[in-house]
């Protein structure tokens, strides 16, 4: 069965079959919808159901909780049409030209900057570059099994190869694989670029970065693509971890503070060998010390779904950011197969 779907303010309308999910069914549309997990997870695609019901579908409940429910939102990752509907939501319209690739790459590089983290260099076909906003992801598409998606780490400008920041997670089979196995010249299959965690260039207002461990590796490709552009705005980052040795690009991040970008790192569990003297703590809390107002500001927020949804809910909620000016990409992790 099909139903009709309006999108306000836009008035943008398409029509979608029951079984897919309003974001899906937008994108498929040429429609871009905010979305970062896609999973019922980091919440960056909620939206109103202004008119019409819906399968609200599975989804973390701290994401979408009882009074969201009651006020008629969903979140559009999982939601599937019971009717004609009637939906609110910010669309990103910035990207809606850049088409979504199933390319073959080569591993070029494979260089272990810490203990637990791999920056992965790939390398496309000769006649190939793969178009995307700094902040996107790709999908690294596996044999069996669900893909494996991976925020960019470099900037459009510096796309000779494309970065990914991996941390071998326990019980990850393909970032095992990654650590123990992958080799340069082997063959990987990806699909690219999605998201909409990518930089909003048609606003002037100072920029919060709150990135947690690999979280990092998005903010960067932002960060160097601001700075490779000539954007004015003020630009503060906060990159959070467990140790220092956690704090993998320290001395890149350290470099940007050259360049008029604010950094703050945050330790949640500094080492006494650390002899750590910075600031300690949860990094959103960081945020919430400095700034007693970010109503003027917009928060991009990126890493562990605790860190996103926590810095969602407190800047929102006590410093009186607008819910549409916080945009996030929360990592989840794929379980062993």
């Amino acid at each position: 069965m099909a139903f009709n779907i309006t999108i306000k303010p836009s008035n943008h309308t398409f029509t979608m079959e029951a079984g897919e999910t309003i974001l899906d069914a937008g994108l498929n549309h040429g429609y871009v919808l905010p979305y970062g997990c896609r999973n019922g997870v980091c919440g960056a695609c909620k939206g109103r159901i202004l008119q019409g019901s819906a399968d609200l579908g599975k989804y973390q409940e701290y994401v979408l909780s009882e009074a969201d429910i009651a006020s008629g939102m969903a979140l559009f990752c999982c939601a599937r049409p019971k009717s004609d509907l009637v939906v609110e939501c910010h669309e990103v319209s910035a990207n809606k030209d850049i088409p979504v690739r199933t390319l073959p790459c080569r591993v070029h590089k494979l260089e272990k900057i810490a203990d637990d983290v791999m920056v992965l260099f790939l390398k496309l076909p000769a006649n190939e570059r793969l178009q995307f906003f700094a902040g996107q992801y790709i999908d690294i598409l596996m044999k069996e099994g669900k893909p494996r998606s991976f925020s960019l780490a470099n900037a459009p400008h510096d796309d000779e190869f494309l970065q990914l920041h991996i941390r071998n997670i326990t019980g990850g089979a393909f970032t095992q694989h990654v650590f123990t196995e992958m080799k340069e010249r082997d063959i990987l299959r990806i699909k690219g670029p999605m998201g909409t965690f990518f930089l909003r260039e048609d606003s002037d207002k100072p920029i919060v970065f709150v990135a947690s461990g690999t979280g990092f590796a998005p903010a960067k490709a932002i960060i160097e693509h601001a700075l490779h552009i000539g954007i004015k705005r003020p630009i503060h980052l906060y990159w959070g971890a467990r140790v220092l040795a956690d704090l993998y690009m320290l001395g890149l991040a350290h470099q940007w503070e050259a360049s008029g970008v604010k950094f703050t790192p945050v330790l949640s569990e500094p080492l006494v060998e650390d002899h750590w003297q910075g600031r300690q703590g949860f990094v959103h809390q960081a945020v919430l010390e400095d700034y007693s107002d970010l109503s003027g500001h917009q928060v991009y927020a990126c890493g562990a779904p605790i860190v996103v949804e926590s810095a969602h809910r407190d800047f929102t909620g006590l410093r009186g950011l607008p819910n549409e000016e916080f945009f996030s990409d929360a990592f989840t992790f794929a379980p062993k197969n």
